[in-house]
């Protein structure tokens, strides 16, 4: 990974501390209204990626009208504001901010327990859907035993910066040399990692139908269930009036006994994902239609 500058360092961490002071200064719901009208206005102004997104979405849709699209791609993009917004604000959430804002959350994370209490860990696959940040938030505030992985920022100051966001959710660094390995002794101590599937990794790996398209996906999160005999509960996020909302998909178990375990990591992962693809279905809006790495070009 190239080393920034330091001028470069400075002027984007403080680009984003000025962002983080504005934010901070308006009540939670005008920031959430401020959002979505940055979401219209990206969309009909400045039309950010609007072809390109809106050509997606039909494709994927082909029964909706132009304007049933644009609607997607608008809630969309003003979806992805209001999650940046959130994450600036995500240490003001506290847990009677969760009791407000996630519906039903404490089931939720009782639920989710009751995995834990088995002592083999659970493996939670949450897509980019929502606020996919608020289904550790939550969980973690109301006292789940929560890990995750995340990639280290190029730029030092704003690392720091987003490890401190990320509260009471341990991060394990991806691609460090012990990364495998960590993940592998949390599940083993009985804890949940919370896990976002990556639709285009760069090596081949499993291929799946995903909104009617081929995604390349790995198989590494149902791999870490079988080894540790780990549930894998399959979620998303939704809003709903200004609410956050987990919707528990489905747990898949892994077979103990079988003789292949890659081959049942890939039974998992493909089962996963066609729930995904269902729940991403029934609720277009809320999916982040806008990173191209989701466009599911084949792999070179």
């Amino acid at each position: 990974m190239a080393r920034k500058s330091d001028i470069a360092v400075n002027f984007e961490y403080f680009a984003l501390r000025l962002a983080c002071a504005l934010v901070n200064a308006v009540p939670y719901p005008a920031a959430m209204a401020l959002a979505r009208a940055a979401g219209r206005f990206a969309f009909h102004v400045l039309r950010l990626k609007r072809e390109r997104t809106v050509s997606r979405i039909r494709s994927v849709f082909p029964e909706k009208s132009e304007s049933e699209a644009n609607a997607i791609a608008v809630r969309s993009i003003s979806n992805m504001i209001q999650t940046a917004v959130e994450m600036i604000r995500a240490p003001r959430l506290s847990r009677k901010w969760m009791d407000r804002h996630v519906l039903d959350g404490k089931m939720y994370k009782d639920r989710l327990q009751e995995y834990v209490d088995e002592g083999k860990g659970v493996v939670i696959m949450v897509p980019h859907s929502g606020n996919w940040y608020m289904a550790a938030w939550s969980m973690a505030k109301y006292g789940l035993p929560l890990f995750a992985i995340a990639a280290r920022q190029r730029n030092w100051k704003i690392d720091a910066w987003m490890k401190r966001q990320y509260g009471d959710i341990e991060v394990v660094e991806r691609g460090s040399a012990r990364t495998l390995v960590e993940i592998k002794r949390k599940l083993r101590q009985g804890r949940a990692f919370a896990i976002l599937p990556d639709l285009r990794v760069p090596q081949r790996d499993v291929e799946v139908d995903f909104l009617g398209g081929k995604a390349n996906v790995s198989h590494a999160a149902a791999m870490f269930a079988v080894n540790c005999g780990s549930p894998v509960v399959v979620a998303m996020m939704t809003r709903d009036g200004g609410k956050h909302v987990f919707h528990h998909l489905a747990t898949l178990r892994p077979n103990l006994e079988a003789a292949d375990r890659k081959a049942e990591a890939v039974r998992i992962t493909r089962e996963a994902m066609a729930l995904l693809d269902e729940g991403i279905r029934r609720h277009p809006g809320d999916w982040f239609w806008y990173n191209k790495r989701w466009i599911l070009q084949p792999v070179g």
